[in-house]
């Protein structure tokens, strides 16, 4: 069987992965090993990245949608927008669902994070995303200098233009404070799968939350990686399980 054909039941997988620690055979073992700390890989250059925050929803799906980005090299699920001091999930006041970026201007621009918000979600629903329905889901670009307000601003116009008779309804703020989320949201797709947690070797909460491939693979579960690299990462699954060594250094 094909990674590409057990992708979603790696809930599943996992549960016998542990049995298959205990066959007679163990050139086929699935070996679970000890945490490995990302201390030791994993490490981009931090002096060269930049930070984008967008509200586009929910911001489980949202966190998802950028970690495949060539050039993302982490995200933070969090709350933006808004007035209220510490919000919490239950208590956010006037803030709404944001997502943090951190990229590699390098690689990947402002502009083209801006794409990909676009393209992710219906701008035109007012306070909400589908069935979310809410002031907390609302559409907002939040900007860090003149630059980033006029890029916003030119992709908004073009995005109206595309829209025609519907209003976009996307914000244009300045970011004030970002306010990251209790650790049960961050990396929410990539956690409902404990297989691939434990191809990352065990990592602990916070370190799982900062880590780039956690960051890749929480996109690569929710099916949003583009198609290149969710394909990659098929591979590189398929070649671990096959030599039955469950770490994964790098995509």
């Amino acid at each position: 069987m094909t990674v590409s054909e057990m992708k979603f039941s790696f809930s599943h997988l996992f549960s016998i992965s542990l049995f298959i620690v205990f066959v007679v055979n163990k050139a086929h073992c699935i070996r679970i090993p000890d945490r490995i700390s990302e201390t030791t890989r994993d490490q981009p250059d931090q002096q060269n990245l930049k930070t984008a925050v967008f509200s586009l929803g929910s911001f489980w799906r949202s966190e998802a949608v950028f970690g495949c980005l060539p050039g993302v090299v982490r995200t933070t699920v969090g709350y933006a927008g808004g007035s209220k001091i510490n919000p919490e999930y239950r208590s956010l006041g006037d803030h709404a669902e944001s997502v943090q970026i951190e990229y590699d201007p390098r690689l990947i621009s402002f502009r083209d994070l801006l794409e990909v918000f676009w393209s992710s979600h219906d701008s035109r629903q007012v306070f909400g995303q589908g069935p979310d329905v809410g002031n907390q889901y609302r559409s907002i670009i939040f900007t860090n200098g003149t630059d980033e307000s006029r890029l916003a601003a030119v992709s908004k116009e073009k995005e109206q233009t595309r829209s025609r008779s519907s209003i976009v309804t996307t914000q244009i703020q300045q970011l004030g404070i970002f306010y990251p989320a209790e650790a049960e949201h961050q990396k929410f797709e990539l956690k409902r799968h404990p297989f691939l947690l434990q191809l990352l070797g065990n990592l602990p909460g916070e370190e799982l939350e900062r880590s780039s491939l956690a960051t890749k693979l929480n996109g690569y579960v929710a099916e949003l990686c583009p198609p290149i690299i969710q394909m990659q990462i098929d591979a590189k699954i398929n070649e671990i399980i096959k030599k039955g060594w469950p770490v994964l250094r790098e995509l």
